[in-house]
């Protein structure tokens, strides 16, 4: 019988990545110096195609072998292979990466617009709120019957200076000046300046 021919060096035996999964779950630490080496390489290699970033993956990286050693009673053999198994925990660590690394983003982001927000003070804006609605009921007050009906149809609900004409039966012009009039009024009552 002819022996195989090898070009370069002769091919490298893959260690039985099942049985040394099934050691290192016993806890024996040179089975999993041997699965380190055996897919350090390759779990590497998964994080760093999701993080792209060369540290954050070796990081991450490290953190799933460990994961490895930890949690290696919880693999079972019918659910897969070793491989993929070690590789499923690869991958996902390095999702969970990138989604904590956006998380702390936005919450740098809130943060930043938090500071960046003026000053406000619900309770005093309230009062002052309170105070000018307050203010312009008492200047309405001093206007005349026709001004106040007028400034209220124009200004509070919304109506045109014909559809308040129409609403009162005045004439137009009639409606123009007493509005004129009764904003003049207002205007001296509040002490706004123009």
């Amino acid at each position: 019988m002819k022996e195989p021919v090898f070009i370069g060096s002769r091919p490298v035996v893959q260690p039985d990545l099942q049985r040394l999964l099934h050691a290192v779950a016993l806890g024996d630490q040179e089975a999993f110096a041997a699965l380190y080496d055996a897919v350090a390489g390759s779990v590497l290699g998964v994080v760093r195609a999701v993080l792209r970033d060369r540290a954050q993956s070796e990081e991450v990286a490290q953190e799933v072998l460990v994961e490895v050693w930890r949690t290696a009673p919880r693999y079972r053999s019918e659910l897969g292979t070793a491989v993929n198994w070690i590789l499923t925990l690869a991958h996902r660590r390095a999702v969970d990466r990138v989604r904590s690394v956006e998380a702390a983003a936005a919450r740098d982001t809130r943060a930043a617009l938090l500071e960046h927000r003026t000053a406000y003070d619900e309770v005093s804006e309230e009062v002052e709120s309170r105070l000018d609605r307050e203010q312009v009921r008492r200047c309405l007050r001093t206007l005349t019957e026709l001004q106040r009906q007028s400034v209220t149809l124009a200004y509070y609900r919304g109506l045109t200076y014909r559809e308040v004409a129409e609403a009162l039966a005045l004439p137009l012009g009639t409606v123009k000046t007493r509005l004129r009039d009764g904003l003049v009024r207002l205007r001296d009552c509040l002490g706004v300046t123009a």
